[in-house]
C-alpha cells in the first residue's frame, strides 16, 4: 500500500462516517435504529483509528516525540 493511500484512507473514512452520522441526525434520511447504532459505533471506531494511523505515520517522521 502506498504511503498516501495509508495516510488518505482512515482519515476519508472518519469523514465519510461522521457526514453520514449527522445527515441522519439532521433527518436527509432514516434508518432503522440498529443501523443508527451501528453507524455510531463505526463512526467513533473510525476516527480513533484515523487517529493511531496518523500517529504512527509521524511517529515515524519524526514529528513526535516518543514517550519512554
Amino acid at each position: 500500500m502506498s504511503r498516501k493511500l495509508r495516510i488518505c484512507s482512515p482519515i476519508i473514512t472518519a469523514i465519510l462516517f461522521v457526514i453520514l452520522v449527522f445527515m441522519n441526525y439532521l433527518g436527509y434520511w432514516t434508518a432503522d435504529r440498529f443501523v443508527q447504532i451501528l453507524f455510531f459505533f463505526i463512526m467513533v471506531l473510525s476516527v480513533f483509528n484515523a487517529g493511531i494511523e496518523t500517529d504512527k505515520i509521524l511517529k515515524n517522521r519524526g514529528r513526535i516525540k516518543k514517550i519512554s
